[in-house]
């Protein structure tokens, strides 16, 4: 999902008077940073071109490069211009500033996801989290914060650019009556007409041909909260858990998660981001590429994989459970 690019002219750059140009609406709280301006100002390398919004002439991307120029004692600047309204416009200023430059700090993302919310409330709490940098799950309490935004609509636009509903019972339920209807339908034309993801879709399949409902009717034990609570020698499938693990993120949109967690400071310039990036870029892969792995596991080492798996879930549950409690304390 790229909201705002889609309306830069990259190819072209035109040397604008740098009176003619506005700063007003900047996602960065406290303003500009004098140092990392006079940082730009005695480089001697030229600065890159700033991007403009065409109908306003206020800077989307480029401010610090702005006043550099300023001090240096320029005139004009190299600017490529955004096509679009200024809701898009700060959508694209704050995009751009999460992944070069000066990165926002926490409290201009904070600040720029509640304004994007309001200016954009079908966008799902992940396209937000993608855009501002921040995530998802504070995304959602920021969302819930602000008033009337949790209700606006029945379902949300994902970082694929399709509408999912709210109800997820709705998306399945909708799959299994067309999966009875049409058993020769694909996952991807069952998952696209029922606003739900493959994955999803591929589950409703698999519990229709067990005789299950399509819905997930929390049956069975209670998810656990930790590895500890795992009876010992457990090794069987876990029916009780599925009922409490929402639907997975589909792989495509899995990608350009990580794609952009790849060019976050934070993330990328640490050992142990880096190493959490490595990780997380394992499963970016397609529910086909994985469908083509599970059909060449030998035999004779399928049980031992299928122990691995669980186990590595386990790990993975375990971290995940503990990355939202970090979420919610730095709320």
């Amino acid at each position: 999902m790229e909201p705002g690019q889609a309306h830069v002219d990259m190819q072209t750059v035109v040397e604008v008077e740098i009176d003619s140009l506005s700063v007003a609406g900047s996602p960065r709280i406290s303003g500009e940073d004098t140092e990392h301006v006079e940082m730009l100002a005695v480089a001697q390398a030229p600065l890159p071109p700033i991007i403009a919004h065409r109908a306003t002439m206020r800077v989307i991307d480029g401010v610090h490069r702005l006043r550099a120029a300023e001090r240096r004692g320029d005139d004009k600047i190299a600017v490529r211009f955004f096509d679009g309204d200024e809701a898009d416009a700060f959508v694209l200023a704050v995009e751009s500033n999460i992944t070069h430059g000066l990165p926002l700090s926490m409290a201009d993302r904070k600040s720029a996801a509640e304004r994007i919310i309001r200016s954009h409330p079908l966008w799902s709490d992940r396209m937000i989290a993608s855009v501002t940098g921040i995530a998802p799950g504070t995304v959602a309490e920021i969302r819930r914060r602000v008033s009337g935004a949790a209700a606006a609509g029945r379902g949300r636009i994902g970082q694929d650019g399709r509408f999912r509903p709210l109800n997820g019972a709705e998306g399945r339920r909708l799959a299994g009556n067309l999966i009875a209807e049409n058993p020769g339908l694909s996952l991807r034309q069952i998952a696209r007409a029922s606003g739900i993801s493959p994955e999803t879709a591929r589950d409703v399949r698999n519990r229709l041909r067990r005789g299950e409902e399509p819905l997930l009717k929390g049956r069975g034990r209670p998810a656990r909260t930790s590895r500890e609570q795992e009876p010992a020698g457990h090794s069987g499938p876990r029916d009780g858990d599925a009922a409490a693990v929402p639907a997975r993120m589909p792989a495509q949109d899995r990608t350009v998660v990580v794609r952009r967690l790849k060019v976050d400071p934070a993330l990328r310039f640490s050992e142990t981001g880096r190493t959490l990036l490595r990780l997380l870029s394992i499963h970016t892969i397609s529910a086909e590429e994985w469908d083509d792995i599970m059909a060449n596991i030998p035999p004779h080492c399928s049980g031992i994989i299928a122990q691995l798996a669980r186990e590595c879930a386990d790990i993975w549950a375990d971290f995940a459970q503990r990355a939202e409690r970090n979420v919610v304390e730095t709320v």
